[in-house]
């Protein structure tokens, strides 16, 4: 199954997500803050990342702009959580790279459809 980075800086949030997606049969990495979440992208390599948008330590506005300028990374899709309701946000978010959008709380079976929908339009990565 693949694997899914959940960037998230709240412990209950981030263990939520982290047990209904290894309920849902995915591999889960975390970070909790966006200095650890590029660190932990290139260690594990995921297939998706979720990523809160209010992060200490760079937001995921910021780690989200330099994964799509790395080409290692580039090409992972990003589903932005955020309690940030407003079209701005939502609009800066795919503005710096993010694929999709899902608000907190999260409504789990849209946010499952969209993680289902971006893994299967992700072009495989060919090994080097």
């Amino acid at each position: 199954m693949s694997k899914i980075l959940i960037v998230e800086d709240e412990f209950m949030n981030r263990d939520m997500i982290m047990r209904r997606l290894t309920w849902e049969g995915y591999e889960v990495a975390v970070a909790a803050n966006g200095e650890e979440a590029l660190r932990v992208v290139i260690a594990e390599k995921p297939e998706l990342i979720l990523m809160d948008l209010g992060l200490p330590r760079m937001n995921g506005w910021e780690v989200t702009r330099r994964l799509r300028t790395d080409t290692q990374t580039a090409d992972i899709p990003i589903i932005a959580l955020s309690a940030y309701a407003l079209m701005e946000d939502r609009a800066r978010a795919f503005d710096v790279g993010c694929d999709d959008f899902e608000t907190k709380p999260i409504e789990f079976p849209r946010l499952l459809s969209k993680i289902e929908q971006l893994l299967v339009t992700r072009v495989p990565q060919i090994a080097s």
